[in-house]
């Protein structure tokens, strides 16, 4: 296998897709994060609203990976500050085990903390170099110690640094002592450390050489069959994503365009959208290479304090119409399966019914 994975990939080099059980653990639904805009000499008029996450709404099942996909700023790591609570929506709801976590206080939110962990994306700026391996990998015991006693931390943070492939004697070493590679795989170690049921990998491989990428999309798909783990993978390389998800959702401004699964957004895609993110996937083949039509998009993305009316991408498609200008896209449900697009074009076809719930 390449080191560099591709779109043509599927998700066979490090794990099986569809391997969730079909329990839905994770639940949002029409999440929203708005922040003001000030003006005015003293900062203090509002000179408008940056819709970063508006509108979104996906599942995620049980011990499976569901991949978020999209270009800088549309959202993706609000999204993912949304799900850890390190942000307060504007509206929505994102339910773990059928409670609401914005609903949490006390105890039942340090349980929270506890169940949902991420993995950041930059290894060089995510661990405090002032501390060592034994001591970053094991922080989380200081804040709860119900899961680990003190006698029995050391042990513990040596099996979790085996687990994730790296020396456990190597406890009492830096963080500079490591490669990037090596420090992302502690970075992983300490979002296993609490037995976590969900992990936000944000960014996780995009700091990294890609010679190692694929090692440790590797190692998560391993964590993740040995330990019954659900993901949420976020990056903005679709070929990436593909290596590891059970499914993808695309964003774009602050909305999800596009859902399905593995096979159906690569082999399938219904939304202009992702047929340009997929156009513009390394390919190494020349002959494939030479076959695949490329779609380039004309001007930078709208800014999400003034974004378009009706489709938010219209005014890169090639297919916009004066629909596509007047009536925002509902979700529609391809062939009553999973596959959902937001698109008129799509909507319009004969195998496509309009999502109801």
């Amino acid at each position: 296998m390449s080191a560099e994975p591709t779109a043509e990939q599927g998700a066979g080099s490090g794990r099986s897709a569809g391997s969730g059980s079909g329990q839905t653990l994770l639940e949002v639904r029409d999440l929203a994060k708005h922040f003001p805009l000030s003006g005015g000499r003293l900062l203090r008029r509002h000179a408008g609203t940056v819709r970063a996450v508006d509108g979104v709404s996906f599942e995620l099942r049980k011990g499976e990976t569901l991949g978020v996909v999209g270009e800088s700023g549309c959202g993706k790591s609000t999204l993912a500050k949304l799900l850890m609570r390190l942000e307060e929506p504007t509206r929505g709801e994102v339910r773990l085990n059928g409670r609401n976590i914005y609903e949490l206080t006390g105890k039942e939110l340090r349980a929270l903390r506890r169940n949902v962990q991420m993995v950041f994306q930059d290894p060089y700026s995510s661990l405090d170099p002032r501390m060592t391996v034994g001591d970053i990998v094991g922080e989380p015991f200081d804040l709860h110690p119900e899961v680990e006693p003190k006698s029995g931390r050391r042990r513990r943070v040596q099996e979790l640094l085996e687990l994730v492939g790296l020396n456990p004697e190597h406890i009492n070493r830096y963080p500079h002592q490591f490669s990037g590679g090596q420090r992302q795989r502690i970075g992983i170690a300490r979002g296993l450390a609490l037995r976590p049921d969900v992990i936000i990998c944000d960014e996780p491989v995009s700091a990294l050489d890609v010679s190692v990428q694929a090692q440790v999309m590797n190692l998560l798909a391993g964590l993740q069959r040995e330990l019954g783990l659900s993901y949420i993978f976020i990056a903005h390389d679709l070929s990436v994503v593909r290596h590891i998800s059970d499914r993808v959702a695309v964003m774009y401004l602050g909305k999800v365009v596009e859902v399905g699964t593995d096979e159906q957004i690569y082999e399938h895609p219904s939304h202009p959208y992702t047929q340009a993110l997929l156009s513009a996937a390394p390919v190494p083949d020349p002959s494939v290479r030479g076959q695949r039509e490329q779609i380039v998009l004309s001007g930078d993305p709208p800014s999400p304090a003034s974004p378009p009316s009706g489709c938010r991408f219209r005014t890169r498609c090639w297919m916009a119409t004066q629909t596509c200008a007047d009536e925002e896209p509902a979700l529609v449900v391809r062939d009553r399966t999973d596959h959902e697009a937001a698109c008129h074009y799509a909507a319009a076809r004969e195998d496509i019914v309009v999502r109801r719930d």
